[in-house]
Protein backbone atom coordinates (compact mmCIF):
# COMPACT_ATOMS: atom_id res chain seq x y z
CA UNK A 1 0.00 0.00 0.00
CA UNK A 2 1.06 3.57 -0.72
CA UNK A 3 -0.15 6.44 1.46
CA UNK A 4 -0.75 10.14 0.92
CA UNK A 5 -2.21 13.23 2.56
CA UNK A 6 -4.12 15.20 -0.06
CA UNK A 7 -5.20 18.78 0.49
CA UNK A 8 -7.42 21.12 -1.52
CA UNK A 9 -5.29 22.63 -4.30
CA UNK A 10 -7.60 25.64 -4.66
CA UNK A 11 -7.07 26.52 -1.00
CA UNK A 12 -3.30 26.11 -1.32
CA UNK A 13 -3.26 22.95 0.83
CA UNK A 14 -0.31 20.65 0.23
CA UNK A 15 0.18 17.10 -1.03
CA UNK A 16 2.39 14.61 0.80
CA UNK A 17 3.08 11.09 -0.49
CA UNK A 18 4.84 8.19 1.22
CA UNK A 19 8.49 7.54 0.34
CA UNK A 20 8.26 3.79 0.92
CA UNK A 21 5.50 1.23 0.63
CA UNK A 22 3.48 0.34 3.70
CA UNK A 23 3.70 -3.41 4.37
CA UNK A 24 1.82 -5.48 6.94
CA UNK A 25 2.24 -8.37 9.30
CA UNK A 26 0.55 -11.55 8.09
CA UNK A 27 -2.02 -11.46 10.90
CA UNK A 28 -3.22 -7.99 9.79
CA UNK A 29 -3.72 -8.91 6.14
CA UNK A 30 -7.17 -10.48 6.42
CA UNK A 31 -8.61 -7.62 8.47
CA UNK A 32 -7.12 -4.94 6.20
CA UNK A 33 -8.36 -6.72 3.07
CA UNK A 34 -11.84 -6.76 4.60
CA UNK A 35 -11.59 -3.01 5.29
CA UNK A 36 -10.50 -2.27 1.74
CA UNK A 37 -13.20 -4.36 0.08
CA UNK A 38 -16.33 -4.22 2.29
CA UNK A 39 -17.57 -0.84 1.01
CA UNK A 40 -17.72 -2.07 -2.59
CA UNK A 41 -20.41 -4.70 -2.08
CA UNK A 42 -23.61 -4.37 -4.16
CA UNK A 43 -22.37 -1.41 -6.22
CA UNK A 44 -23.00 -0.86 -9.92
CA UNK A 45 -20.11 -1.62 -12.23
CA UNK A 46 -18.43 1.37 -13.90
CA UNK A 47 -15.53 1.70 -16.34
CA UNK A 48 -12.80 4.30 -16.78
CA UNK A 49 -13.51 6.58 -19.71
CA UNK A 50 -12.11 9.45 -21.77
CA UNK A 51 -13.96 11.35 -24.48
CA UNK A 52 -11.11 11.09 -27.01
CA UNK A 53 -8.68 8.31 -26.04
CA UNK A 54 -8.87 5.93 -23.06
CA UNK A 55 -5.08 6.18 -22.58
CA UNK A 56 -5.55 9.90 -21.87
CA UNK A 57 -7.41 9.01 -18.68
CA UNK A 58 -4.70 9.48 -16.02
CA UNK A 59 -5.99 6.87 -13.57
CA UNK A 60 -6.37 4.31 -16.39
CA UNK A 61 -2.80 4.94 -17.52
CA UNK A 62 -1.32 4.66 -14.01
CA UNK A 63 -3.19 1.50 -12.95
CA UNK A 64 -2.37 -0.14 -16.30
CA UNK A 65 1.33 0.37 -15.55
CA UNK A 66 0.88 -1.18 -12.09
CA UNK A 67 -0.99 -4.21 -13.45
CA UNK A 68 1.62 -4.69 -16.21
CA UNK A 69 4.66 -4.46 -13.89
CA UNK A 70 6.93 -7.49 -13.58
CA UNK A 71 6.89 -9.17 -10.19
CA UNK A 72 10.36 -7.99 -9.18
CA UNK A 73 9.45 -4.37 -10.06
CA UNK A 74 5.90 -4.42 -8.71
CA UNK A 75 6.57 -2.54 -5.46
CA UNK A 76 8.66 0.13 -7.14
CA UNK A 77 6.03 0.71 -9.85
CA UNK A 78 3.19 0.79 -7.29
CA UNK A 79 4.98 3.44 -5.22
CA UNK A 80 5.73 5.60 -8.27
CA UNK A 81 2.31 5.37 -9.92
CA UNK A 82 0.41 5.71 -6.64
CA UNK A 83 2.22 9.02 -6.07
CA UNK A 84 1.07 10.14 -9.53
CA UNK A 85 -2.51 9.09 -8.73
CA UNK A 86 -2.33 11.18 -5.52
CA UNK A 87 -0.89 14.11 -7.50
CA UNK A 88 -3.75 13.82 -10.01
CA UNK A 89 -6.29 13.79 -7.15
CA UNK A 90 -4.65 16.87 -5.63
CA UNK A 91 -4.76 18.80 -8.91
CA UNK A 92 -8.41 17.73 -9.39
CA UNK A 93 -9.31 19.07 -5.92
CA UNK A 94 -10.13 22.55 -7.17
CA UNK A 95 -13.57 23.12 -5.66
CA UNK A 96 -13.89 24.92 -2.30
CA UNK A 97 -16.16 22.18 -0.85
CA UNK A 98 -13.59 19.41 -1.36
CA UNK A 99 -12.06 18.39 1.98
CA UNK A 100 -8.48 17.36 2.59
CA UNK A 101 -7.97 13.77 3.67
CA UNK A 102 -5.87 10.64 3.97
CA UNK A 103 -5.45 8.56 0.82
CA UNK A 104 -4.59 4.85 0.71
CA UNK A 105 -3.78 3.09 -2.57
CA UNK A 106 -3.47 -0.67 -2.18
CA UNK A 107 -2.61 -3.49 -4.55
CA UNK A 108 -4.80 -6.47 -3.68
CA UNK A 109 -4.15 -9.93 -5.10
CA UNK A 110 -6.30 -13.03 -5.39
CA UNK A 111 -9.65 -11.51 -6.38
CA UNK A 112 -11.79 -13.84 -8.49
CA UNK A 113 -13.60 -12.28 -11.47
CA UNK A 114 -15.53 -14.32 -14.05
CA UNK A 115 -13.86 -17.49 -12.80
CA UNK A 116 -10.32 -16.09 -13.04
CA UNK A 117 -8.01 -14.86 -10.29
CA UNK A 118 -6.71 -11.34 -10.85
CA UNK A 119 -5.35 -8.22 -9.13
CA UNK A 120 -7.13 -5.05 -8.09
CA UNK A 121 -6.26 -1.52 -7.05
CA UNK A 122 -8.23 -0.11 -4.12
CA UNK A 123 -8.20 3.68 -3.70
CA UNK A 124 -9.87 5.04 -0.57
CA UNK A 125 -10.00 8.55 0.84
CA UNK A 126 -10.95 9.36 4.42
CA UNK A 127 -11.83 12.98 5.10
CA UNK A 128 -12.63 12.68 8.80
CA UNK A 129 -10.79 11.34 11.83
CA UNK A 130 -12.54 9.27 14.50
CA UNK A 131 -11.32 9.54 18.11
CA UNK A 132 -10.69 6.29 19.99
CA UNK A 133 -9.18 5.17 23.30
CA UNK A 134 -6.41 2.64 23.74
CA UNK A 135 -5.15 0.93 26.90
CA UNK A 136 -1.43 0.05 26.80
CA UNK A 137 1.09 -1.34 29.24
CA UNK A 138 3.89 0.97 30.33
CA UNK A 139 6.47 0.34 33.06
CA UNK A 140 4.42 -2.53 34.46
CA UNK A 141 1.25 -0.46 34.70
CA UNK A 142 -1.73 0.22 32.42
CA UNK A 143 -2.12 3.57 30.70
CA UNK A 144 -5.07 5.07 28.79
CA UNK A 145 -4.36 7.19 25.74
CA UNK A 146 -6.64 8.82 23.18
CA UNK A 147 -5.85 8.94 19.48
CA UNK A 148 -7.55 9.75 16.19
CA UNK A 149 -7.65 7.48 13.17
CA UNK A 150 -9.49 6.16 10.12
CA UNK A 151 -12.67 4.22 10.88
CA UNK A 152 -13.36 1.70 8.06
CA UNK A 153 -17.13 2.26 8.14
CA UNK A 154 -16.66 6.04 7.82
CA UNK A 155 -14.52 6.10 4.66
CA UNK A 156 -15.81 8.94 2.48
CA UNK A 157 -14.74 7.98 -1.03
CA UNK A 158 -13.55 4.80 -2.67
CA UNK A 159 -12.69 3.15 -5.95
CA UNK A 160 -11.92 -0.50 -6.69
CA UNK A 161 -10.37 -1.17 -10.11
CA UNK A 162 -10.21 -4.83 -11.15
CA UNK A 163 -7.71 -6.02 -13.74
CA UNK A 164 -10.56 -7.25 -15.93
CA UNK A 165 -11.70 -5.96 -19.34
CA UNK A 166 -8.70 -3.64 -19.81
CA UNK A 167 -9.82 -2.65 -23.33
CA UNK A 168 -13.19 -1.49 -22.00
CA UNK A 169 -11.73 0.62 -19.18
CA UNK A 170 -11.58 -2.15 -16.54
CA UNK A 171 -14.34 -3.20 -14.14
CA UNK A 172 -14.62 -0.36 -11.65
CA UNK A 173 -16.70 0.07 -8.47
CA UNK A 174 -17.09 3.56 -7.04
CA UNK A 175 -18.70 5.22 -4.03
CA UNK A 176 -18.82 8.76 -2.63
CA UNK A 177 -20.60 9.09 0.71
CA UNK A 178 -19.63 12.66 1.48
CA UNK A 179 -22.06 14.51 -0.81
CA UNK A 180 -21.11 18.07 -1.75
CA UNK A 181 -19.66 18.29 -5.23
CA UNK A 182 -20.94 14.89 -6.39
CA UNK A 183 -19.14 15.00 -9.75
CA UNK A 184 -15.67 15.51 -8.30
CA UNK A 185 -14.69 11.94 -7.40
CA UNK A 186 -16.31 10.07 -10.30
CA UNK A 187 -15.92 12.55 -13.14
CA UNK A 188 -13.03 14.91 -12.38
CA UNK A 189 -10.68 12.48 -10.64
CA UNK A 190 -11.52 9.01 -11.96
CA UNK A 191 -13.30 9.72 -15.23
CA UNK A 192 -15.59 6.76 -14.45
CA UNK A 193 -18.97 6.16 -16.11
CA UNK A 194 -21.57 3.43 -15.47
CA UNK A 195 -21.46 0.33 -17.67
CA UNK A 196 -24.75 0.39 -19.53
CA UNK A 197 -25.65 -3.28 -19.11
CA UNK A 198 -28.96 -5.04 -18.32
CA UNK A 199 -28.53 -4.48 -14.56
CA UNK A 200 -27.98 -0.77 -15.10
CA UNK A 201 -30.91 -0.26 -17.49
CA UNK A 202 -33.29 -2.25 -15.29
CA UNK A 203 -32.38 -0.26 -12.17
CA UNK A 204 -32.54 3.12 -13.90
CA UNK A 205 -35.90 2.39 -15.53
CA UNK A 206 -37.48 1.27 -12.26
CA UNK A 207 -36.13 4.43 -10.62
CA UNK A 208 -37.60 6.48 -13.46
CA UNK A 209 -41.03 4.88 -13.00
CA UNK A 210 -41.11 5.43 -9.23
CA UNK A 211 -39.92 9.02 -9.60
CA UNK A 212 -42.50 9.68 -12.32
CA UNK A 213 -45.29 8.40 -10.08
CA UNK A 214 -44.06 10.66 -7.25
CA UNK A 215 -43.27 13.82 -9.21
CA UNK A 216 -44.42 13.59 -12.83
CA UNK A 217 -48.19 13.35 -12.47
CA UNK A 218 -50.53 16.35 -12.00
CA UNK A 219 -50.85 17.64 -8.42
CA UNK A 220 -54.48 16.56 -8.11
CA UNK A 221 -53.58 12.86 -8.46
CA UNK A 222 -54.02 11.18 -5.06
CA UNK A 223 -51.06 9.60 -3.27
CA UNK A 224 -52.69 6.16 -3.37
CA UNK A 225 -53.04 6.37 -7.17
CA UNK A 226 -49.39 7.37 -7.48
CA UNK A 227 -48.27 4.42 -5.40
CA UNK A 228 -50.45 2.03 -7.41
CA UNK A 229 -48.97 3.29 -10.68
CA UNK A 230 -45.43 2.86 -9.35
CA UNK A 231 -46.18 -0.71 -8.20
CA UNK A 232 -47.85 -1.54 -11.52
CA UNK A 233 -44.88 -0.17 -13.49
CA UNK A 234 -42.21 -2.00 -11.48
CA UNK A 235 -44.27 -5.23 -11.48
CA UNK A 236 -44.56 -4.99 -15.28
CA UNK A 237 -40.78 -4.70 -15.64
CA UNK A 238 -40.23 -7.60 -13.22
CA UNK A 239 -42.76 -9.85 -15.00
CA UNK A 240 -41.13 -9.59 -18.45
CA UNK A 241 -37.86 -11.02 -19.75
CA UNK A 242 -37.50 -8.09 -22.13
CA UNK A 243 -38.64 -4.52 -21.68
CA UNK A 244 -40.42 -2.85 -24.57
CA UNK A 245 -41.50 0.76 -24.12
CA UNK A 246 -44.53 0.51 -26.44
CA UNK A 247 -45.91 -2.47 -24.52
CA UNK A 248 -45.15 -0.70 -21.23
CA UNK A 249 -47.08 2.39 -22.27
CA UNK A 250 -50.01 0.32 -23.53
CA UNK A 251 -50.31 -1.92 -20.44
CA UNK A 252 -49.21 0.39 -17.61
CA UNK A 253 -49.69 4.05 -18.58
CA UNK A 254 -52.73 3.41 -20.82
CA UNK A 255 -54.08 6.98 -21.09
CA UNK A 256 -52.60 9.15 -23.91
CA UNK A 257 -52.07 12.14 -21.60
CA UNK A 258 -50.19 9.97 -19.05
CA UNK A 259 -48.04 8.54 -21.85
CA UNK A 260 -47.21 12.08 -22.98
CA UNK A 261 -46.40 13.17 -19.41
CA UNK A 262 -44.14 10.13 -19.00
CA UNK A 263 -42.26 10.91 -22.26
CA UNK A 264 -41.56 14.47 -21.10
CA UNK A 265 -40.53 13.31 -17.62
CA UNK A 266 -38.22 10.62 -19.08
CA UNK A 267 -36.50 13.25 -21.21
CA UNK A 268 -35.85 15.46 -18.16
CA UNK A 269 -34.74 12.45 -16.11
CA UNK A 270 -32.16 11.52 -18.77
CA UNK A 271 -30.82 15.09 -18.92
CA UNK A 272 -30.58 15.59 -15.16
CA UNK A 273 -28.94 12.23 -14.48
CA UNK A 274 -26.97 12.03 -17.75
CA UNK A 275 -28.40 8.55 -18.35
CA UNK A 276 -29.87 7.94 -21.82
CA UNK A 277 -32.26 4.98 -21.48
CA UNK A 278 -32.99 2.47 -24.23
CA UNK A 279 -36.60 1.80 -25.18
CA UNK A 280 -35.90 -1.94 -25.34
CA UNK A 281 -33.54 -4.09 -23.24
CA UNK A 282 -33.25 -7.45 -21.53
CA UNK A 283 -34.59 -7.23 -17.97
CA UNK A 284 -32.19 -8.21 -15.18
CA UNK A 285 -34.47 -10.31 -12.97
CA UNK A 286 -32.29 -10.05 -9.86
CA UNK A 287 -32.41 -6.23 -10.05
CA UNK A 288 -36.11 -6.10 -10.97
CA UNK A 289 -37.10 -8.38 -8.07
CA UNK A 290 -34.96 -6.37 -5.65
CA UNK A 291 -36.51 -3.06 -6.76
CA UNK A 292 -40.00 -4.56 -6.60
CA UNK A 293 -39.37 -5.74 -3.04
CA UNK A 294 -37.98 -2.32 -2.12
CA UNK A 295 -41.12 -0.61 -3.42
CA UNK A 296 -43.39 -2.96 -1.47
CA UNK A 297 -41.52 -1.99 1.69
CA UNK A 298 -42.24 1.72 1.17
CA UNK A 299 -45.51 3.39 2.07
CA UNK A 300 -45.85 7.10 1.29
CA UNK A 301 -49.02 8.53 2.81
CA UNK A 302 -51.00 11.65 1.88
CA UNK A 303 -50.55 12.98 5.42
CA UNK A 304 -46.83 13.40 4.75
CA UNK A 305 -45.70 10.25 6.60
CA UNK A 306 -43.33 7.80 4.91
CA UNK A 307 -43.10 4.26 6.36
CA UNK A 308 -40.28 1.92 5.38
CA UNK A 309 -40.61 -1.76 6.24
CA UNK A 310 -37.89 -4.39 5.89
CA UNK A 311 -38.51 -7.09 3.30
CA UNK A 312 -38.22 -9.67 6.11
CA UNK A 313 -41.10 -7.98 7.95
CA UNK A 314 -43.31 -7.95 4.86
CA UNK A 315 -42.71 -11.64 4.23
CA UNK A 316 -43.13 -12.70 7.89
CA UNK A 317 -46.27 -14.81 8.37
CA UNK A 318 -48.49 -13.99 11.33
CA UNK A 319 -49.52 -10.43 10.51
CA UNK A 320 -46.85 -8.10 11.91
CA UNK A 321 -48.38 -5.32 9.76
CA UNK A 322 -52.11 -4.68 9.74
CA UNK A 323 -54.06 -2.20 7.60
CA UNK A 324 -57.65 -1.10 8.10
CA UNK A 325 -60.21 1.68 8.01
CA UNK A 326 -61.26 3.79 11.02
CA UNK A 327 -65.01 4.49 10.72
CA UNK A 328 -64.94 7.34 13.24
CA UNK A 329 -62.18 9.28 11.49
CA UNK A 330 -63.09 8.02 8.02
CA UNK A 331 -59.40 7.36 7.38
CA UNK A 332 -57.21 4.36 6.69
CA UNK A 333 -54.63 3.22 9.25
CA UNK A 334 -51.51 1.06 9.53
CA UNK A 335 -50.81 -0.93 12.71
CA UNK A 336 -47.36 -2.38 13.50
CA UNK A 337 -46.76 -5.15 16.07
CA UNK A 338 -43.45 -5.65 17.87
CA UNK A 339 -42.02 -7.09 21.07
CA UNK A 340 -39.48 -4.41 22.04
CA UNK A 341 -37.32 -1.65 20.58
CA UNK A 342 -33.84 -2.66 19.43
Amino acid sequence: MSLAKVGNAQKGESLQTSKTLCRFAEEDTEWLTHCFLKSFRALEVHCLHHHSDLNSNEVYSYVSDIFAAKKEQEGEVLLEKAALIAKHLHSSSNHPNIKKGDLCIALIKGIKVAGQVTDAISIIKSESKVPFMQITEQDGDLMLSTQQGIYPDKIDKGCLILNHNREGGYAVYVFDKSGGNTYFWNRDFLGAIPVKDDDYLTKRYTELCVQFADEGLPEEVMQEERHELAKKAVSHISANEEFNREEFEKEVLVEPEVIEQFALFKEEFEKENDVPLDDQFKVSQKIAKREEKKLKSRMKLDTGAVIRLSSALIETPGGMVEQGFDEAKKMKFVKLFYNEEV
